[in-house]
């Protein structure tokens, strides 16, 4: 499990490139470079993290489902995936 505080930065990220997303575009397409540096660093895409939705983990994280290996593994094995089981051959 990752910190809260860890958790807290990202969801921070998250909110503020929701919230500049229209205007970065705008001044992007203006080419306006001055004014896009003097928005937050962090309202940019490239700053945010894929972390499990679950746990906060960002190592092993599987895009399709939003959770890390671990928390996949679990969840799965405890039937809350539907259509997912484990292999044997």
């Amino acid at each position: 499990m990752a910190k809260e505080s860890i958790i807290a930065r990202q969801r921070k990220r998250e909110r503020l490139v929701a919230q500049y997303a229209e205007k970065r575009d705008a001044l992007k397409a203006a080419g306006d470079w001055k004014a896009l540096d003097a928005l937050p660093r962090n309202s940019s895409r490239v700053r945010l993290k894929n972390r499990c939705q679950v746990s906060g983990r960002p190592r092993g994280y599987i895009r399709h489902f939003g959770l890390s290996r671990v928390a996949f593994r679990d969840m799965a094995l405890n039937g809350i995936i539907p259509g997912v089981k484990k292999a044997s051959w």
